[in-house]
């Protein structure tokens, strides 16, 4: 095995110098907007040493920055010795890294705007003890031949073989791998996905938390009545205000859809799924199978309408999840009748087409009587401050009722063997596949009202992110509930 020192590419000393900069933008934003934008270069301005206090204090933090990039990649170094990756690091304090290639669970691939300009690659190698999200070693920008001899030198200290090899040799043999494909989304899905995504949550809540930034200097109580006018000019233009708003949140989605799902594609090698997607930054994550503890097929209304669906792995482990989280889409948009023989060949041992038991009809108001505690405060006061418009909000009392009866309709179980099946719904329609092993507390709950009835929630929860992943059935018959504890018992 090669003991050679290797480096970074001398383009990683931009990089980190970059995330270090760009960690300091909004704590300068924040300063300038408090301030007032009263900034002066003028010596005779009161706001002259203001102004030089405060970029003199940016221009060293900057300055820091970038050597703090320069010294990373300086001192940076790894090299392949006794069936080890090996890292060191450090310019004060020397710090050393052994990773066993035996130990390693994947190799994540990422290729931002820089990277791809000079031809290099991200690489995040993780084990099963990566801990806080956070990969056991990054290397931040190096040859994507030297990223394929790291993956190679894994494949060979895995398989025991010490046949040296030179850097041509190992890429030739990477390149002549045959990967098969299991899924390749087609330009007509990635549309429909970015049409029905739900990422339009995601981008309001994304402003409202930037907006939360600077609410100590947002003058609330004069926008509440400035907003107070807007309202009684007419509801009209209340609605039309909030129309366009919507639609310009689902653009915004929609784009950054396209962006996040370009050329997805997921093969399967050694045990492995390896997906990778990405437009303008390109990604690669690698899943070992064996860390997949559950499975879910997610359908919001409309794509359950026409038959679409999308897969989520949860993954214990590893830093391979999307913003952070270990919940991995396999297939973010896929006719169900197709996926499922996927699935099939993927884990023959699951059964992949379950018989629900549903939950039985006298619990179908809990599904929707919680719902009034909120929703008639909500409607006495649109009513009250916007009659007569205001009375359309009736309308939520059947629209909740029905919602209801859908997710009624919806919730169930099943138990085949060492494998729990949960459905539910909120909105989307989530089919939960859980094998026993993999579950790590399951929990049941019952109100005043539903031991009346004679029902119970059951709660069962894996390992996933910081907290786990929870499938939770509610209202089902008692003696199911406790048939499910009886049957996770050891």
């Amino acid at each position: 095995m090669s003991k050679e020192i290797n480096r970074l590419h001398p383009v990683s000393a931009i990089i980190t110098s970059a995330k270090a900069l760009k960690s300091m933008i909004l704590p300068v934003a924040i300063i300038v907007v408090t301030n007032g934008f009263n900034f002066s270069f003028n010596f005779r301005s009161e706001h002259f040493f203001q102004t030089l206090f405060l970029f003199g204090i940016w221009g060293v933090g900057a300055l820091l920055a970038l050597v703090s990039g320069i010294v990373k990649w300086r001192t940076f170094v790894y090299w392949f010795e006794d069936g080890e990756l090996r890292v060191k690091y450090g310019l004060f304090v020397k710090k050393k890294r052994y990773i066993p290639f035996e130990r390693i669970q994947s190799l994540n691939y990422n290729e931002g705007i820089f990277h791809r300009l000079f031809g290099l690659v991200k690489v995040q190698v993780e084990t099963a003890g990566s801990k806080d999200r956070k990969p056991e070693v990054e290397l931040t920008a190096i040859r994507k031949a030297a990223a394929d001899v790291i993956e190679l030198e894994m494949r060979r200290a895995k398989n025991q073989v010490n046949k040296p090899i030179n850097d041509e040799q190992s890429l030739s043999i990477v390149e002549e791998v045959s990967v098969p494909t299991i899924y390749h989304m087609s330009i007509r899905d990635l549309f429909i996905l970015a049409t029905t995504s739900g990422g339009i949550g995601v981008v309001l809540s994304g402003l409202v938390a930037i907006v939360s930034q600077f609410s100590d200097i947002i003058p609330y109580e004069k926008i509440f009545h400035e907003l107070a006018d807007f309202v009684k000019i007419g509801a009209f233009l209340v609605a039309l205000t909030a129309i366009l708003t919507l639609i310009a949140a689902w653009f915004v989605s929609f784009v950054i859809t396209l962006i996040n799902y370009y050329e997805y594609m997921v093969r399967i090698e050694d045990e492995k799924l390896i997906i990778t997607k990405g437009l303008l930054e390109k990604k690669r994550i690698t899943l070992p199978l064996n860390r997949i503890q559950a499975i879910r097929i997610v359908e919001n209304p409309l794509r359950q309408l026409f038959g679409f669906a999308t897969v989520v792995v949860e993954s214990a482990g590893g830093n391979g999840g999307e913003g952070n989280d270990k919940k991995i889409t396999l297939f973010p948009l896929i006719q169900k009748q197709d996926c499922l023989p996927t699935l099939e060949q993927l884990f023959p041992d699951m059964n992949w087409r379950p018989e629900f038991i549903h939950s039985p009809k006298r619990a179908r108001p809990f599904f929707y009587r919680i719902d009034f505690v909120w929703l008639i405060p909500i409607i006495g006061a649109c009513s009250y401050f916007l009659y007569p418009y205001g009375l359309l909000s009736l309308f939520l009392i059947p629209l909740t009722i029905l919602l209801g009866i859908w997710q009624h309709k919806t919730a169930g179980y099943m138990i085949d063997g060492k494998q729990l099946t949960m459905q539910y719904r909120i909105f989307s329609r989530i089919t939960l596949f859980m094998e026993k092993k993999r579950i790590q507390s399951i929990g049941s709950t019952q109100t005043y009202f539903q031991k009346e009835k004679n029902v119970m929630s059951i709660k069962a929860t894996v390992m996933s992110g910081m907290t786990g992943m929870t499938g939770n059935v509610p209202s089902i018959e008692q003696q199911d509930a406790e048939k499910i504890l009886s049957w996770y018992e050891h």
